[in-house]
């Protein structure tokens, strides 16, 4: 496993990020979500994340991305679903025929945290400390 570090800490911290569409409509298209990704990678890197895996359907994407421990994510998210909604409907003027409201993205989300070792293998390495 490739560890990352700063001056204080060693870290590996992955995130898997699921943003839906505002009412599940299906907007994405190829153009779409290469544009999306790249509003990602620029916003991304104010916030110390760095985009690992990318990919969208009709109506979400998925994004998996490295962080470090000081990235403070939900700030990140909301920037990036704002700044995003904001530019695509902008550049992308037939979104909103299927996007009547200001939103682009669903209030929600999914992040999930994910790693080498599975949670079983974890619980079963810190039990056995100390014996």
């Amino acid at each position: 496993m490739k560890l990352d570090n700063n001056n204080h800490s060693v870290f590996c911290l992955y995130y898997h990020l699921v943003l839906v569409v505002k009412y599940r409509r299906n907007v994405f298209t190829s153009e779409i979500s290469t544009y999306a990704k790249e509003i990602f990678i620029r916003i991304s890197k104010s916030y110390n994340i760095f985009l690992e895996e990318w990919n969208y359907d009709s109506d979400h994407v998925h994004i998996m991305f490295k962080a470090h421990p000081n990235s403070e994510l939900s700030k990140f998210i909301n920037a990036y679903k704002s700044a995003s909604s904001r530019l695509i409907k902008r550049d992308f003027p037939e979104v909103r025929q299927k996007l009547w409201k200001e939103m682009f993205w669903s209030r929600s989300f999914c992040l999930l945290t994910t790693g080498e070792a599975p949670i079983d293998i974890i619980r079963r390495y810190i039990e056995s400390q100390g014996k």
